[in-house]
């Protein structure tokens, strides 16, 4: 029986979709536990703090090569099995990094973290395929929900724990969190035989296979990767911006600013709805248009605290509902190739987001928080004018109308070797 065979039967239970917005929120959280601890972590294994900041970069490079290597292997494998098995090493690199004496022995076991914590880029597909047709965008919009939440709320929970407990034990405590959600996720995904696939070899060169092929996903990852680097740019800047005058606010209060960014999590789940009732492209020009909207507030809240906070919403808002029409619609270009679909997708958004944390640092030093707010506001507009530029020529993805014409493919990897479609 295949995914999609199953998915038609039935609706996907709330309880499971839960169980996949926790797991994807608690995964990707553990790229980000170690930033506000790198202070504590450097007195506690007698580094300095600038090589400390290696560790940061150590999780990075090991998350963009699990995208690269380990998330296409969810159009091959058993991915009930594959995600269960991929939680329980990163269980072990965070025990590692929680007994970890040294910044070499910390950075190879935080290196480890960052390769399996991919496990959240493989539920997001997982649940699109597991989801029926019409409920698609709302699942995937709830789970990427969870997702942003785990990014958001790591660095709060982070710093509140080693505050409580020392830096040790958030490591220590993560790492039985993914043992638990291992255990729960292989109780409760269903055992969906994988269709297949290419050798490995190939299948990793099927991704460059796919960019080519689908100017839908071209486009998609355009808007994402631009979103996603206005993202980097809000939250890497922000904590200097509070911690200086006229704010000077501690890390305490800072890390409550995540919040104002849930709440646009929580707003943006209507994205998977209208997604689902065949609304995305309008959509995504609203959510597009937010997040300039949103770098103009937090300019002008440079020294307003309620002005900043507004900002922060409407930026998030704005940058979370397009992530989430991108998905949705990408999803449903090639429902075989979801997992290599979400590589090719996150692979661009990691980039941009790596260049923008460049860009922001460099914004910062030249002109402060004005200089920040202009830069992610030219990205902003950049998307904005791509929409604009396709509303002109009248660009219209199947996807794009409605779950009813998305395409179901007739073979694993057929269309794979087939010429691309004129769209």
């Amino acid at each position: 029986m295949t995914p999609e065979t199953k998915s038609a039967q039935g609706r996907i239970s709330r309880s499971l979709v839960i169980l996949l917005a926790v797991a994807c929120g608690a995964a990707v959280a553990n790229l980000y536990y170690a930033q506000p601890l790198l202070h504590a972590i450097a007195a506690g294994i007698h580094a300095s703090s600038s090589n400390a900041a290696l560790l940061v970069t150590a999780t990075q490079i090991g998350y963009a090569a699990g995208l690269v290597l380990l998330v296409p292997l969810g159009d091959l494998l058993d991915r009930r099995r594959l995600v269960s098995r991929l939680l329980v090493v990163t269980a072990l690199g965070l025990a590692g990094a929680a007994a970890a004496r040294s910044l070499g022995v910390l950075a190879l076991a935080l290196g480890v973290v960052g390769v399996t914590s991919v496990v959240a880029q493989i539920l997001v597909p997982f649940a699109s395929t597991l989801a029926s047709e019409e409920e698609r965008g709302r699942v995937v919009g709830q789970v990427m929900s969870g997702l942003l939440m785990g990014i958001l709320l790591a660095r709060t929970v982070s710093g509140l724990g080693a505050a409580l407990f020392g830096w040790r034990a958030v490591f220590a405590i993560a790492g039985g969190m993914m043992l638990l959600l291992s255990a729960a996720l292989w109780r409760a995904l269903p055992d969906v035989a994988p269709q297949g696939g290419p050798p490995y070899p190939q299948l990793l060169a099927s991704v460059a296979v796919l960019i080519r092929e689908e100017p839908v996903l071209r486009r998609r990852m355009v808007y994402g990767a631009l979103g996603f680097a206005s993202f980097t740019a809000l939250w890497t800047s922000l904590a200097l911006l509070l911690s200086r005058p006229p704010f000077s606010y501690g890390e305490a209060v800072i890390g409550l600013f995540g919040l104002a960014g849930l709440a646009g999590t929580v707003t943006a789940q209507a994205a998977g709805r209208v997604a689902d009732r065949g609304g995305a492209h309008m959509a995504t020009g609203f959510f597009l248009a937010a997040i300039a909207l949103g770098w103009g507030l937090c300019a002008l809240g440079g020294t307003r605290v309620v002005l900043l906070i507004v900002g922060i919403v409407v930026l998030d808002l704005g940058i979370q509902g397009q992530q989430i029409l991108n998905q949705t619609i990408v999803y449903s270009l090639r429902p075989e190739a979801r997992s290599r679909l979400t590589t090719a997708y996150m692979a661009g958004n990691f980039l941009f987001g790596a260049l923008a944390s460049a860009g922001t640092d460099l914004a910062w030093r030249t002109g402060g928080w004005l200089a920040v707010c202009a830069f992610g506001g030219g990205l902003s507009m950049l998307a904005v004018l791509v929409w604009l530029s396709e509303m002109r020529r009248g660009a219209r993805m199947p996807a794009e109308r409605g779950p009813e014409s998305a395409v179901t493919p007739s073979g694993p990897d057929r269309r794979l070797a087939e010429p691309a479609r004129s769209r």
